[in-house]
């Protein structure tokens, strides 16, 4: 009788330590516990799996059919990865901050938090006001007043930007001006003829100094409020004349500008800020003169300890431009830094957007060397808003919020291309090769995770497809659901 209910007790106390071995194996995504060797994340068009954590998929000892076998190949080794997120824009901030303390919270972790959420690990927040800021402004409006920050980075960006690196203290920070001080503005570089406006115009060569002045006390005051600035672009959308806080600026003006003024700036303070060159479309706004813009400026010189990359939007062209940008400079870094969706795009409709936009922002960035992928909004609400008259007024966020209660959430498209990545893709992790089954209609690609975790990421177009992933030590058998992003980490 004793070694009976010996037996049982160890037959028992194996079954429970399994269990919770098993039930979280890699420690996020979200509290949801479930059992198996590999942690399976779900959305489906139709929405019948919606961010769906799925359990009970484990590693198997049985034949497998060679078929339909898709191995990694960890030796194959390409770009590292830093991180996946969506821009804090002020209208962001300014709905976050319209729900409640515990409902903002909540949102929040599961958004960023590496334990209990998706863990996302980037966010974009403009220098000054953007086309999503309550107002247009800069933080050196005054030309004989000090440079100072607005109540929309004291009162809406900063306080939420403060509560995400609470729950995620390793969150990267970029930052792009959409416009410089309107007294540094020209209307060209031939006439230097003051430019009074947001929209539009040049910056003055005469005030390339103060506009680097700018950027470093700007990035000292997010320091002062213990925010670390990662990375900054020279300018958002250097080719867009049109928006409603905006300044052209060509590659040879950036170029300049760099190596002029804000490169020596950032080093003489000390600051490890990097910057990324360019950060708009990947088809230069049709114009032959800025095509390939950030290899013009490798080409003629720049400080690559400081200049590390390039960022690329994707509102014209194709992100087959990143490969060749990669291919010239392959030394370089690339991210992605801005996408949008709205009506023009049917972005609520998971039916038309969500392989689409998973395709075109998820795989199709990250397979041609982007080391982050950032959308634009993170929150707007169900009206499209807080937004301006000359900026984007048909566009959504990642997540609309309900106007009326500010605490339900639509989630649109953008935000299930991030948390698919983010919650199985972490930040240094390594995108590798893979080889076996292909299908039209079915496209995936590979990471390893710097705990030696693995993580594969799925767009099925199809029906369901049953799939065997074999890493060289295990393998497991899955059936992708039907018109699904699958992701999955073991």
């Amino acid at each position: 009788m004793k070694l009976k209910l010996f037996i049982i007790s160890i037959f028992v106390c194996t079954i429970v330590s399994c269990k919770e071995k098993n039930e979280n194996p890699t420690g996020n995504g979200n509290t949801e516990h479930v059992a198996g060797d590999v942690i399976v994340y779900v959305t489906t068009t139709s929405r019948s799996y919606d961010l769906k954590k799925i359990g009970g998929v484990y590693f198997s000892e049985d034949p497998y059919t060679l078929a339909t076998t898709i191995k990694l190949k960890p030796n194959e080794k390409f770009q590292t990865i830093d991180g996946f997120g969506a821009a804090v824009t002020g209208s962001s901030a300014y709905n976050l901050l319209k729900m409640s303390q515990e409902d903002r919270t909540k949102f929040l972790k599961e958004t960023y938090s590496e334990s209990e959420g998706f863990g996302s690990s980037y966010v974009r927040i403009s220098i000054g006001c953007s086309d999503f800021s309550l107002s247009e402004y800069t933080c050196w409006d005054n030309q004989n007043a000090d440079f100072s920050l607005t109540n929309e980075e004291t009162q809406y960006v900063i306080p939420v930007l403060k509560e995400i690196l609470a729950i995620n203290p390793n969150i990267k920070i970029l930052g792009s001006p959409w416009t410089c001080p309107r007294w540094m503005k020209v209307n060209n570089l031939t006439d230097l003829q003051p430019f009074n406006s947001w929209t539009s115009g040049q910056l003055n060569p005469a005030h390339y100094a103060d506009y680097g002045d700018y950027f470093v006390k700007w990035i000292q005051a997010f320091e002062a409020e213990n925010i670390n600035i990662y990375a900054v672009t020279p300018q958002n959308e250097p080719l867009n004349r049109g928006n409603s806080a905006s300044l052209f600026m060509g590659w040879s003006e950036q170029r300049d500008f760099l190596n002029t003024s804000l490169v020596p700036k950032i080093k003489a303070a000390g600051l490890n800020t990097k910057i990324y060159l360019f950060d708009h479309n990947y088809n230069y706004d049709n114009m032959a003169a800025q095509n390939d813009y950030p290899v013009k400026i490798y080409n003629s010189g720049v400080d690559t300890a400081v200049v590390v990359g390039a960022a690329y939007h994707n509102y014209g062209g194709n992100y087959s431009e990143l490969n060749d940008i990669h291919s010239q400079y392959p030394d370089k870094e690339l991210i992605f830094s801005e996408a949008s969706i709205g009506i023009w795009n049917d972005g609520r409709n998971l039916d038309a957007s969500l392989l689409r936009d998973m395709e075109e922002l998820g795989l199709g960035t990250v397979d041609n060397w982007c080391k982050a992928v950032i959308v634009w909004n993170l929150m707007l609400d169900n009206d499209r808003a807080p937004n301006r008259e000359g900026g984007c007024q048909t566009c959504y966020g990642a997540v609309d919020i309900n106007n009326t209660n500010y605490k339900a959430i639509t989630r649109n498209s953008h935000y299930y291309v991030i948390a698919h990545l983010s919650s199985v893709v972490k930040p240094n992790a390594t995108r590798i090769g893979t080889s076996g089954f292909t299908a039209s209609g079915i496209s995936y690609t590979a990471f390893e995770n710097v705990d030696g975790t693995y993580a594969l990421v799925f767009i099925n177009k199809n029906a369901d497809q049953e799939v065997t992933i074999e890493d060289g030590k295990k393998h497991f058998t899955y059936t992708l659901p039907a018109k699904a992003v699958v992701s999955m980490r073991w």
